[in-house]
């Protein structure tokens, strides 16, 4: 019996041996038919993947088709539309142009109505200082109360030298008395203004961006594209300044040359809040052998010379309200000086031209009469 107990015994390790290994070789099958479903599965979704952007590109250019056939329907049913629609569309056309003339009417009444003035000639120099690079820009803010000067040395440069007053500036030693403000990014030409505490600039390196800068709190607060801009000079004898900046009783504004006008002078206004563009002007004077310009009460008086330095002269006035009439205008002369200007910028405040001539800093003094 014993012999038969261990018989049985051993056929049933026997059986269940033969058991595992049947259990081993299934579960090795299910494990190498799982890895071939997945690598399945794996090529079925990177194909989906393919369908689906196959599916969206054909989509995509089924909408473009018929956004096509949406726009050709609307073409030819333009063509068939009655003779009433045409009458709609010629009274929404009749609409804009008289919106747009009524914006310019009141565009121009508001620029005229603090401004009844105009130059009639300039009464005397004074020559402050003679500082800095041949080319360069000096200004006080007349939106500020303050009489600081402001001196930008240098047709490219970002350096800005703030002093107290103009007797400190006059000082032999002026620069150990004056505040360095050094500017992110450079500026180009003379073509600078600082107003309510601000200095608005065309950037170095740039066609033509405009930089607006906070003078005190040392930061760039906003830029704009002028558009047209930056191609040549705003005048020929002074090619370093393609964007001449300008301050006058209304704000700000841009004066810039074209060669889609033949190279005559652009004037824009901007506003300097927001540094969007609120009008502009193509006029009839020309940058060639013009030297500087400036604007007093939304006249624009454009300055001429010689190439090698002469008597500067205002031969060509340009009225954006069109209250003057230019063709009568005289030629003003400059006084008692011969010689080249780099920058002419007027100050509404104290009614002057701050100019920058061979490196003097020169103030000139202007007569003005009521316009006709």
């Amino acid at each position: 019996q014993d012999a038969a107990l261990m018989n049985y015994i051993d056929r049933r390790f026997l059986s269940l041996e033969r058991r595992l290994e049947k259990c081993n070789q299934d579960i090795l099958d299910y494990v190498e038919e799982f890895r071939d479903f997945t690598k399945m599965i794996m090529s079925r979704l990177a194909g989906l993947s393919s369908y689906e952007t196959e599916l969206k590109s054909e989509v995509e250019n089924l909408l473009t088709r018929v956004e096509r056939a949406q726009r050709d329907i609307d073409y030819f049913g333009s063509l068939t539309d009655s003779n009433t629609c045409v009458e709609i569309d010629e009274d929404l056309v009749k609409q804009q142009l008289f919106e747009e003339a009524e914006e310019n009417r009141k565009l121009k009444l508001m620029l005229n109505a603090s401004c009844d003035y105009m130059l009639a000639g300039i009464k005397s120099l004074k020559i402050v200082k003679k500082t800095g690079e041949i080319h360069g820009s000096w200004m006080k803010d007349p939106g500020k109360k303050h009489a600081k000067i402001y001196l930008l040395s240098g047709s490219v440069n970002n350096v800005i030298l703030e002093f107290a007053n103009i007797l400190t500036f006059m000082e032999s030693n002026h620069t150990q008395k004056a505040r360095r403000v050094t500017l992110p990014l450079p500026w180009k030409g003379t073509g600078h203004i600082i107003y309510q505490g601000f200095l608005f600039y065309h950037r170095y390196g740039s066609l033509n961006e405009i930089i607006k800068y906070n003078i005190q709190k040392r930061n760039v607060t906003d830029q704009m594209l002028l558009s047209g801009a930056g191609r040549i000079p705003a005048y020929q004898l002074s090619p370093a300044t393609k964007i001449d900046l300008a301050i006058d009783e209304q704000g700000l504004w841009a004066i810039h040359a074209e060669p889609d006008t033949g190279g005559n002078i652009v004037i824009t206004k901007i506003n300097h809040m927001t540094m969007a563009v609120e009008n502009t002007w193509d006029t009839s004077c020309s940058s060639k052998d013009a030297e500087a310009a400036f604007i007093v009460c939304n006249i624009l008086y454009v300055v001429y010379n010689i190439p090698s330095g002469g008597t500067s002269r205002i031969q060509c006035i340009y009225d954006v309200v069109g209250a003057v009439n230019t063709y009568e205008f005289p030629v003003l002369h400059f006084p008692k000086r011969q010689g080249s200007h780099s920058t002419i910028h007027y100050n509404p405040k104290e009614k002057q031209l701050f100019a920058w001539g061979d490196g003097y800093q020169i103030i000139y003094k202007l007569q003005a009469i009521q316009k006709v």
